[in-house]
């Protein structure tokens, strides 16, 4: 793989682009802040605006240091407001693969917001960074979620029971996967 680091993408909608320090009120007051946006996600609901201070500081030391490091923050350009983020939560540097998170601000939900950022990111991570295989799970009682997923062209490749944790405990996870091959094929038809 060719680790690029994040990268400023464009869409019709949005700028995904690197966190600021300046985006932590946006962040608190869009999704952090809110145990509905966090329900399913593996990490706690941000108490304070200084837990999301400390969060965009963490992305902010690792964007320089580390070329493996994608943490995108999703800014809607009607608004000028960073509305939720897409990562690359794991790295299989053996089967050159990446695994995605993201989450975005109900205000936002089922508006095609998430899956628009998600298909910036698969092109990027195929053809820039070469990646093999994109996957993201997701908790079968979150289906949304999984809707987003297959919108952005992932399969559904299966369910393993009780093998995950979020914030409701342990739980289901529902795995979709897109190969560089099946991603390349889809865009030459």
């Amino acid at each position: 793989m060719k680790h690029s680091g994040t990268t400023r993408l464009e869409t019709k909608r949005l700028i995904l682009r690197r966190f600021e320090l300046s985006d932590a009120e946006d962040a608190y007051h869009n999704w952090t802040s809110d145990a509905e946006v966090t329900k399913f996600l593996t990490w706690p609901t941000h108490e304070s605006i200084e837990t999301t201070k400390g969060y965009m500081q963490f992305n902010i030391d690792n964007y320089e240091k580390d070329p493996t490091f994608y943490s995108w923050g999703i800014k809607l350009k009607e608004i000028g407001q960073v509305i939720g983020g897409i990562s690359v939560v794991n790295i299989n540097e053996n089967a050159e693969s990446v695994h995605i998170g993201y989450c975005i601000g109900k205000n936002y939900w089922n508006k095609g917001i998430m899956s628009e950022a998600f298909s910036a990111v698969i092109p990027y991570l195929f053809e820039v960074v070469e990646v093999n295989r994109i996957d993201s799970r997701h908790d079968p009682r979150n289906p949304y979620s999984g809707k987003v997923m297959e919108k952005c062209g992932l399969i559904y490749e299966g369910t393993l029971r009780k093998s995950d944790r979020n914030n409701q405990g342990i739980c289901d996870a529902a795995w979709y996967g897109l190969l560089r091959t099946e991603w390349r094929r889809t865009n030459e038809e």
